[in-house]
């Protein structure tokens, strides 16, 4: 049975998710810094990582003590 964490998401359902355009998701996929893979020529991506990268990116935007205290 599949929960919502584990779903995969394509390139339109990330742009929503995010509320970017899909020409951000593109471009951070191509770049490696949104986590994405290929399935033949379209991009696909897991919740739950994109979850963890939304985690990881509002870390990094916190002052250093304010990062130590989160943890």
């Amino acid at each position: 049975m599949h929960t919502a964490t584990d779903s995969v998401m394509t390139v339109k359902e990330v742009a929503d998710y995010l509320r970017v355009n899909q020409r951000t998701v593109y471009r951070l996929a191509v770049d490696r810094k949104l986590p994405g893979f290929k399935v033949g020529t379209t991009w696909r991506f897991k919740r739950a990582d994109i979850d963890r990268w939304i985690d990881a990116q509002a870390a990094s935007g916190l002052p250093e003590r304010e990062q130590a205290s989160a943890r």
